[in-house]
């Protein structure tokens, strides 16, 4: 095949995609899907495992290639650009409570999911998923632990649909519960709560806006920070699985492979990347404008990834998964909620 109708497939598939991805902002922008605070990335993986599971097998295999562009690149790149969205002084204006809650809570999730995915015996590529998905960001975080591990696309999807549906439910549950005074906390207490323990950006701000300014405002920026820690989990999920893959190359015996493993450690370059632009945008060098434009591009390129990566699911392979991710994520759920009512309610006020 010429390099230019390969170029030309391969484009074939991206304009797929992205037609899928401008279809998901319409529907995300509808009443509602508007109402529920499901982003236009969620509804893309939904259309894109519509079509892998209707018309996927009758449009030509050669734009295959187009959808694994946007599911690896574009998606690199999104995480990237994500960066736009903080700023370190945001992290200042939350303090310390905030900084050392929210790294408890992406701990014991991530560890802790890892370990009762162990225990349920189930695939260790879903459980790291689904816990760094529930531990951190959602969605953005599963695709950038994706990249990173380079797992089948139906293990992220699978994953991701469990981030979904608790998110969605504890979006709600939150404010009824504020509301009720069952909870006892005051709105800087609720702010931290909610940042810290909520699945995806839009769920957090759809819970806190339900909740009043002064809620919404803190849970934004402590939801900001621990998607920051995006980046060090990263850096220690490729540097074990390095490890991993030195002491499996160790036990068939090949010491001079092992040497070479030991020293190479797979960096996610997009994660520092993704700092980098962080630390760019802390000096507030761009008009906001100009930021705007960047954060809306952000968000269609990472449409873009969820829905490629949609495209490569079936019904079949969820069906393969089980139904223990989601009893992973169940769990991971009452320690988010519980775990982190502790949190804000006791160890906050005395990090004051």
């Amino acid at each position: 095949m010429k390099i230019s109708e390969h170029r030309g497939n391969m484009l074939h598939g991206i304009l797929l995609i992205a037609l899928f991805s401008c279809a998901a902002f319409w529907i995300a922008d509808t009443e509602l899907v508007r109402s529920l605070s499901l982003s236009p990335l969620i509804v893309g993986i939904v259309l894109g495992m519509l079509y892998a599971n209707s018309l996927r097998n009758r449009l030509p295999a050669t734009w295959v290639p187009g959808i694994l562009f946007c599911s690896k690149q574009l998606l690199r790149l999104g995480i990237i650009l994500y960066g736009f969205n903080l700023t370190f002084q945001d992290i200042v204006k939350v303090g310390l409570p905030a900084i050392v809650i929210d790294a408890i809570v992406v701990t014991v999730t991530i560890y802790g999911g890892i370990l009762v995915g162990r225990l349920l015996r189930m695939d260790k590529g879903i459980a790291l998923l689904t816990s760094v998905g529930s531990g951190i960001c959602g969605a953005a975080a599963v695709l950038g632990a994706e990249a990173t591990i380079r797992t089948k696309p139906y293990k992220t999807a699978v994953a991701v649909s469990t981030v979904v549906i608790f998110g969605t439910l504890a979006m709600f549950i939150y404010p009824a519960l504020y509301r009720s005074g069952v909870l006892g906390l005051d709105p800087a207490q609720m702010g931290l709560y909610t940042g810290s323990t909520l699945h995806e950006v839009a769920h957090v701000v759809g819970a806190g806006n339900a909740m009043g300014q002064e809620v919404a405002d803190t849970a934004i920026i402590v939801k900001m920070i621990r998607v920051i820690l995006l980046v060090p989990v990263l850096l220690i999920i490729s540097f074990t699985i390095s490890r991993v893959r030195a002491r499996k190359l160790q036990r068939r015996g090949s010491a001079a492979a092992t040497d070479t493993e030991k020293g190479k450690v797979s960096i996610p370059w997009f994660a520092i990347g993704f700092l980098g632009v962080i630390a760019f945008n802390s000096f507030g060098l761009l008009p906001a404008g100009v930021i705007d434009w960047i954060k809306r591009l952000d968000v269609f390129l990472l449409t873009m990834a969820m829905t490629a990566l949609g495209a490569e699911t079936s019904i079949e392979k969820f069906k393969k998964a089980g139904f223990k991710p989601f009893v992973l994520a169940t769990i991971l759920f009452v320690w988010l909620m519980a775990g982190g009512w502790l949190l804000a309610k006791y160890a906050a006020p005395w990090l004051m």
